[in-house]
Order: structure tokens, then sequence, then C-alpha cells
């Protein structure tokens, strides 16, 4: 790799700015010899700006990614480290992972590569999200098959008993048969879960899903909340299923309502297109390309820490009367789409995005 100051060839130059993550490339004395597109961004300059000045100048003076930097050139050794946070006048703070290689045909060369926790999470809260909704759907059927049948032999020697016991001792019978029926429910509420039949997909316009979304909910549970959009107005179709996509979206607007103050409550729907983000297709080699990201923003109180990690899994919930089924059902049908959601919260925001393929048909 030609270094200082010397031009990459073209096809290397193309390779690095196509990345997502920071590259720096480091000389021996400690400056900087090379930063990718991603890396411009990152540190809010560009490479004739930086190149030649010394990395300690983008970065405090007892960061620990220094250390990392100056242990690579003594030793030649790569080493990694997660969850650092930077936070300088010029980046603003947060968690990165970090690799740090030496450039081998240079001696005292590193390779600095920062990944934003956005992204590493991204491949994380991938496989997490589709363990859940596995996870539900064998649930589900394991409740349709081994408890309903044996609720109903319960209900039924209920219903006999009650006919030969007094009126006192008939409110325990008839207790008894609620407390089946409320049990039934719940597990046929379940048992969309295990719905295994193939996902019949079409062309779909997200925005016309989103203003159908819209609809219901200020005729209904968001009627004193303001909602707003921010839409790509090129964006492509979705491959997915129009009615499936509806009630993805209405659950997580209905969620967003019941999250915020109904006195200065917003939520804002938007979608964008993003290039060159692929995900691994868990069970093989292949990797989908997710460009379309439809989003729904609250400004509520945000979710509570101890339960950001399992919010995708069956029964967690915040709310005193809430199943906790809601975005259980989500994870399960954007996984049916090959998708993947995502969130960040805190107080005062909240996002949920919903990261979905994109159709290759031509729309009827």
């Amino acid at each position: 790799m030609p270094l200082n100051g010397e031009v990459l060839d073209v096809n290397t130059e193309n390779v690095l700015n196509a990345l997502d993550s920071t590259v720096v490339v480091i000389d021996d004395g400690g400056n900087i010899a090379y930063l990718n597109s991603a890396g411009e961004q990152f540190f809010g300059g560009s490479l004739v700006q930086l190149r030649g000045h010394p990395i300690g100048d983008l970065l405090p003076s007892d960061s620990p990614l220094l250390t990392l930097v100056r242990q690579v050139q003594n030793t030649g050794s790569g080493v990694s480290d997660y969850g650092l946070t930077l936070d300088t006048p010029r980046i603003a703070k947060q968690l990165v992972n970090v690799q740090v290689t030496p450039l081998v045909d240079n001696p005292g060369f590193a390779i600095l590569s920062i990944f934003e926790r956005s992204i590493a999470d991204k491949i994380d809260r991938q496989l997490t999200h589709r363990n859940a909704a596995r996870s539900i759907t064998a649930m589900a059927a394991m409740l349709a098959h081994e408890v309903k049948n044996p609720l109903s032999g319960i209900r039924g020697a209920a219903q006999l008993l009650e006919q030969g016991v007094n009126a006192e001792d008939q409110q325990l019978t008839r207790l008894i048969c609620d407390e089946t029926d409320r049990i039934c429910a719940l597990v046929d509420r379940m048992e969309v879960f295990s719905d295994q039949r193939p996902l019949e997909r079409s062309p779909v316009n997200a925005h016309k899903v989103l203003e159908r979304v819209r609809q219901i909910a200020q005729n209904g549970f968001a009627r004193s909340i303001r909602i707003s959009e921010s839409y790509d107005p090129s964006l492509p179709h979705i491959d997915g299923n129009h009615d499936q996509l509806v009630q993805i979206f209405l659950n997580l607007v209905k969620n967003a309502a019941e999250a915020v103050d109904p006195s200065n409550g917003e939520i804002v729907l938007k979608t964008a297109y993003q290039h060159s983000v692929r995900f691994a297709v868990p069970g093989s080699n292949s990797r989908t390309h997710l460009p379309l990201v439809i989003s729904v923003q609250d400004n509520g109180d945000g979710i509570p820490a101890d339960l950001q990690d399992h919010l995708f899994e069956a029964f967690v919930t915040s709310k005193p009367k809430g199943s906790g089924l809601g975005l259980a059902l989500v994870a399960k049908m954007i996984d049916d789409h090959g998708g993947v959601i995502e969130f960040d919260s805190q107080p005062g925001k909240t996002i949920f995005r919903v990261i979905l393929p994109m159709s290759t048909e031509v729309p009827e």
C-alpha cells in the first residue's frame, strides 16, 4: 500500500471508502497517513486537512485508543477492544469498538479501525431478535398442542360438577371455567406465532402502509397526539405482505402513543434509503441487501434500561395491563420478511427502525 503522501490506487480507495467503519493508517511517527470517507465524517475533517497531523490531535491525551496504537507499533501484534468511550470536541460522546493491526510492509505503521456501536449492535440485535422470534414460535406450537387439550378437559369436568353442587360451590366451578377460558384466549393469541405458511409477497408502497396506519391511529388511540412525517419520496417498494406490514407499524405506533404524554406527545414516521447495508443470512454464506429503513419515533419517557435487552421476548412489558406479545409478534413478522428491527431509547426520544428488503418486481 503506497503511503506517505502518495495517492492510493483507485481500486483500493474505492474499497476503503465503501466501508461503513472508520479506517485510519497511522505512520511510525504517530501521524495520519490515510483516512477513508467514513473516517472523514467521523473525525469531521477531510484527508487533505488531516494527513500528516498527529492522531493525538483528534483524541484526548489519556485516550486508551492511543495506548492501543502505541502498543501495536511497539510489539507488531494486533489488538482489539470493545465498548471504548470517545468524547472530543470533534466527536460526540459515543461507545465504539476498535481494532488496531500492524501494517506488515511498513514497520511501525498501524491500521486503526473504529466501529460505531450502532453498526456493531445492529448485527447483535439482528441475531437476538430473530432468536426471540423463533423462541416464541416454538412456544406457541407447544402451547397449542400441550395446553389447550387438558384445559378443555378441566373445563368440561367443572361444568359437570357445577350441576350437582350448591350455589356457593358453583362460584368456584364458575371461577375454574372463567380462568380456563382466559388461558385458552391467551393460547389462541399465541397461535399466530406458529403459522409456518409461506409469506405471500408483492411490491408494497411503504407510504401507503404508513398512511393507513396513521388514519387508524388518529381516528382511535392516537386522536390527541401529533403525528408528523419525514418521507423519502423516491423510496422503492418493499418486498413484503401489505397486511402484515400494516400490523407491524400499527403495533409500533400504538406503543409510541402509549409512551407519550397526551398533552404534548409527538410521533414521527420516517422513511429512508440506505446504500451498501447487507446482513448475513443465518445458516448460509449469502448476504441480503436491506436498503429500506422505516422509523417510528416518539418523545416519551423511553424504555426502562432493565427491559431493553429482552424487549422482543414474549411476556416482557412495562404496561400494567400489557400481555407482552405485541413486540414479540412484530419481531416474528419482520423475521418472516427477512428484515431486521432495532431501537435506540433515551428519555425524550425513542426510535424503532424496521429495515426491510426492496422489491425487484414492477408494481401492478
